[in-house]
């Protein structure tokens, strides 16, 4: 399904649909429902969300994992992000980025 996709309109194209889905979402998510956590995986993924919801200026915070570390925005509606591509982080990283953003001690 993919490789047609991809001869039809272009891996190019299709690449950058989805990564506006994905930055559309995450824009809808955290404005409708109050996300204060964002876990993102995907280099180009992580552009596209951070594009979408126009953060401006992100402080980087502590590593998360090795090369990841923990970024926070300012404004009226501050948000925690981890921003991943693919060859970082452990196996449960999504699970253990979301706990360090959350400023739980993990065993």
């Amino acid at each position: 399904t993919i490789k047609s996709a991809q001869q039809r309109y272009g891996q190019h194209a299709i690449s950058a649909a989805l990564d506006q889905l994905f930055g559309e979402t995450a824009k809808k998510l955290v404005h409708a429902t109050g996300i204060q956590r964002l876990v993102v995986g995907g280099g180009e993924t992580s552009g596209a969300v951070v594009s979408a919801l126009n953060l401006g200026q992100l402080r980087v915070g502590a590593e998360i994992d090795p090369g990841v570390p923990a970024l926070f925005s300012g404004g009226e509606k501050p948000l925690a992000l981890a921003l991943k591509s693919g060859n970082f982080g452990r196996v449960s990283f999504f699970q253990h980025a979301l706990d360090r953003l959350a400023g739980k001690e993990l065993i």
